[in-house]
């Protein structure tokens, strides 16, 4: 039976573990391809090139001027005027696709299709149907595919996993997470568009729920209260699942604020916090049933976080492994069943759903 942590003076202080996490540099040196080379782009490939061995060799806008620019920036030997051009590439080995949401389905369809590993970057598609047949088709063609939730291949998230694993909190009752800024309202921008499925829930809720599941697994409910943007999608979110267990996740997201973005884990004997931002690397703090706090563990870099995910891929890749059980493509089925639950609710239909 675990025991309760708390300090004792007869006994051993109770300590977080150490992060089990292979050096980025370490993995295997991948060729990409970047489908859409927008700001997620550039902080993928400038993480890629910085932190591991792996190179960007080409990527592909539908704006040869953009292409040739993002070329030029990170030192890519082929820009290309198209998607289709980008995914007959030879020299390519896996493609990532960083449109916005609206996009992601079909050109992670494409690059499937033509034989391609793929990274998409969260939310993985629009709603879990599109999913579902992204899952489909990288099944039918012996592929890589995975989510880019690149939280989940930090550091501070396997120290989260092992005390979990452990029994050190006890058992679980309360899980915690947030992620809300501050954003300008421009019917312009894609996070207000719902051609291109903005709104908050897709693109910072997708953080909190997916926590979320990590911690408590499979969600035997979902309930959601929100408010909308001036253009339809949502601008508010406040959401509750639970778990066979009974155990609760209590989640909220915004684009009307900015909010703490932190997180923590509740349970019987101790609880976890995790300081904002909780996606990117962050300290972990252990804090006893009494309130206080055992062990802090500190990410030893906090830029670059991106590479992370990228060395994970490319592990899987070179070891032909066809998803990662870090992000595995049942649970991103999941997290998007447990997106268009909310989406229910609140109401919030895109075009052409």
């Amino acid at each position: 039976m675990p025991q309760t942590p708390q300090s004792d003076a007869t006994g051993p202080r109770p300590a977080l573990p150490a992060p089990r996490t292979p050096s980025p540099r370490d993995a295997p040196a991948l060729k990409w391809g970047v489908i859409a080379p927008g700001g997620i782009a550039a902080s993928f490939v400038d993480a890629l090139h910085t932190y591991t061995g792996q190179r960007a060799v080409a990527v592909g806008s539908r704006d040869p001027a953009r292409a040739r620019a993002f070329a030029e920036r990170f030192d890519i030997p082929a820009a290309h005027g198209s998607y289709a051009e980008l995914l007959a590439d030879r020299d390519v080995d896996i493609v990532y696709v960083a449109s916005p949401h609206s996009g992601h389905f079909e050109q992670a369809l494409a690059a499937i299709e033509a034989g391609r590993h793929v990274l998409v970057e969260k939310a993985f598609t629009r709603n879990a149907r599109e999913a579902e047949l992204l899952v489909e088709a990288a099944r039918k063609r012996d592929v890589f595919l995975m989510e880019a939730m690149w939280t989940r291949f930090l550091p501070h998230m396997d120290v989260v996993r092992q005390v979990l694993a452990s029994g050190m909190l006890g058992e679980v009752h309360t899980v915690t997470a947030d992620h809300g800024q501050y954003m300008e309202h421009d019917a312009s921008h894609r996070l207000f568009a719902p051609g291109l499925a903005g709104g908050a829930l897709l693109d910072l809720g997708v953080y909190p729920l997916s926590f979320a599941s990590m911690v408590l697994g499979p969600f035997a409910s979902i309930t959601a209260v929100g408010t909308k943007t001036a253009t339809g999608v949502d601008g508010q979110a406040s959401i509750v699942v639970t778990n066979a267990s009974g155990a609760h996740g209590v989640l909220n997201t915004t684009l009307f604020a900015r909010t703490p973005t932190t997180a923590s884990i509740s349970g019987s004997l101790a609880r976890l916090e995790i300081e904002g931002d909780f996606y990117a690397p962050a300290a972990v703090r252990l804090i006893s049933r009494e309130g206080e706090v055992l062990d802090t563990h500190v990410p030893e870099r906090r830029a670059g976080g991106l590479c992370y995910e990228a060395a994970e891929a490319a592990r899987c890749v070179a070891a032909g492994r066809l998803e990662s059980d870090l992000m595995p493509l049942a649970e991103t089925l999941g997290v998007m069943r447990a997106l268009d639950g909310v989406r229910r609710d609140l109401g919030v239909v895109y075009p052409g759903e």
